[in-house]
């Protein structure tokens, strides 16, 4: 079954230095696809997560968690909009938060940091391993994305929406 692949603390503040582009072309025949620069990919073949990872984590100078997804899990998300009731402005990012496992317990939502009337994050659902919210574009929203895994209790990895719809469309045309 094809597959995603989401990678923790890849690109981020000049650590963990890794080329995806490079490293998709060295798992061609996985049929891998990179998407953009933080360590997300498409897999179009069928293989197993044992397999894949080992492939991955063998080609990357540093360790790192490698989170892999099933691609009808992730379709699955998108089909139902997540965001169809939430603000659409300039200064409000869409994200996933794509969690190493499900966590045992869940919050009440939506859960909105610092405060519900003052929110810089909000966390409007949880689906199996997704985390899905809206941020303020502000410094002081990123902060709050790694309370996060504090909360759940699980590692996690964060992307936009858009780098998810673009996943999405890669998998339609599989």
């Amino acid at each position: 079954m094809p597959s995603v692949v989401f990678l923790r603390g890849v690109n981020v503040g000049g650590a963990n230095l890794c080329r995806p582009a490079k490293l998709a072309r060295e798992l061609v025949k996985f049929g891998v696809v990179n998407i953009g620069a933080v360590g997300t990919f498409v897999v179009r073949e069928n293989v197993s997560q044992s397999t894949l990872r080992a492939a991955i984590a063998k080609r990357l100078p540093f360790k790192c968690e490698i989170m892999i997804v099933p691609a009808a899990n992730v379709l699955k998300l998108a089909s139902k909009d997540p965001f169809v009731r939430q603000p659409s402005v300039a200064d409000i990012t869409r994200f996933v938060s794509v969690l190493h496992k499900r966590p045992r317990e869940l919050p009440a939502l939506p859960l909105s940091l610092p405060s519900e009337d003052e929110w810089l994050l909000k966390i409007i659902a949880i689906q199996d391993r997704f985390v899905v919210g809206l941020y303020h574009r502000q410094m002081k929203a990123i902060r709050y994305l790694s309370t996060i895994e504090k909360r759940l209790g699980v590692a996690a990895t964060t992307r936009n929406w858009n780098t998810i719809q673009k996943v999405v469309q890669i998998l339609k045309d599989v």
